[in-house]
């Protein structure tokens, strides 16, 4: 089972990014990785060892395990919900228009 894992790590430079990069991306089990310079996270996706992926960073710089967890698939529930309400909105606004069409009774 997959699982993510995040892990912030001192990244002041490219070099160091694309160091960091190359490290994870090496650990056999990684599918996803994500580095974010500016918060200074790593977000691995995939079945690796959060120890064995640490000591690998440590050698070269400071890091640190911030969280292990399921990797979740939020993205099908999400795309759903959506095409329901615009199915909604399209039910609405064509009994607008047949209201709109029928003409005005005689007097």
């Amino acid at each position: 089972m997959s699982q993510k894992i995040v892990l912030r790590a001192d990244i002041s430079c490219e070099k160091c990014k694309r160091k960091i990069m190359q490290t994870v991306a090496g650990v056999e089990g990684i599918e996803s990785v994500q580095v974010d310079s500016k918060d200074q996270k790593i977000t691995l996706i995939g079945d690796a060892d959060a120890v064995s992926i640490i000591n690998k960073l440590r050698s070269f710089t400071r890091s640190e395990l911030v969280s292990v967890g399921p990797a979740k698939e939020p993205e099908k529930k999400q795309a759903e919900k959506k095409p329901e309400k615009k199915d909604e909105k399209k039910d609405v606004k064509k009994d607008e228009k047949k209201d709109d069409k029928k003409p005005a009774p005689k007097k």
